[in-house]
């Protein structure tokens, strides 16, 4: 698989939403801040966020960079063309998605970048509960100047690249197809997104997603011995399920093979989390 790179389109103020999505909170942090991280946790290429001229973005993961879309008004698609641009140097395809989806899941963003290897697609373009999602797409990198140039031909439309590349556009069945995807995300809730104050309610109000933790060395005494599953949607959230804090003491080994000190770092269903004591996880 080609290396992938991560998009994230940050957007301004929403008309029905009343204020800017990125910065809605989102168990102790940001939507912008969980979408980039999710990302920069799955994907291996770089992570980027593109935002509105001069817009101000709530604080970041360590690692992503911002790119600023030089022309604001004209929609979404001139976002895409200048994230994709700025990862185009280091990474062949992207997937590329808005800030408003909270339950994006990584066993849907590795399955929409592993139908992009086949060298003969372009774009692969889900369409998942009824509709098409070109922000919760992969793209080949090499097209962000075929988008710049239809803008500037005055086609703004999301869908307006069907016509001049090669498209696959997968179904729920073919989605889940995937058995990581369908164990995780069978109602494909990943392409969920919150518009209006109504639907970040009903959001915010779920539970977080079920997770395992098991305590290691010097934390598996005081209670913490074996394995355990709770609701966390956040490092930090699962290491107070357990009497914890993540930090200069404590890390946390997610899912076998990544360090971390973020109690912010996204957590998703099937995640697995190992605390250490800072000494013994480096």
């Amino acid at each position: 698989m080609e290396t992938a790179a991560g998009v994230v389109l940050a957007g301004g103020r929403s008309r029905r939403m009343g204020r800017p999505k990125a910065a809605l909170e989102w168990h102790g942090s940001t939507l912008l801040y969980r979408t980039a991280a999710l990302l920069g946790r799955t994907v291996e290429g770089p992570v980027v966020v593109v935002r509105a001229p001069a817009q101000d973005l709530p604080r970041l993961p360590a690692g992503v960079d911002v790119v600023e879309d030089p022309r604001e008004g004209l929609g979404p698609m001139q976002g895409v063309a200048a994230g994709l641009g700025a990862v185009a140097d280091c990474a062949a395809v992207a997937f590329v998605c808005s800030t408003d989806m909270p339950f994006l899941h990584p066993a849907f963003v590795r399955r929409v970048l592993r139908r992009l290897a086949d060298p003969g697609t372009d774009l692969v373009l889900p369409v998942a509960r009824g509709f098409r999602q070109p922000l919760a797409a992969g793209y080949r990198t090499a097209l962000a100047g075929l988008i710049t140039g239809l803008i500037a031909e005055g086609d703004l439309r999301p869908g307006m690249l069907l016509k001049h590349c090669a498209t696959d556009l997968p179904q729920d069945e073919a989605l889940l197809a995937d058995p990581e995807l369908a164990a995780h995300d069978p109602e494909l809730d990943s392409v969920v997104n919150v518009n209006t104050p109504e639907d970040y309610a009903a959001a915010r109000a779920r539970p977080g997603p079920q997770i395992a933790v098991q305590c290691f060395g010097a934390l598996a005494g005081e209670g913490r011995r074996g394995r355990r599953y709770l609701a966390a949607a956040t490092v930090g959230e699962a290491a107070d399920g357990v009497g914890l804090s993540v930090g200069r003491h404590v890390v946390a080994a997610l899912n076998g093979d990544r360090i971390s000190r973020d109690p912010q770092l996204p957590l998703v269903s099937g995640d697995e989390v190992a605390f250490l004591s800072a000494d013994a996880g480096g």
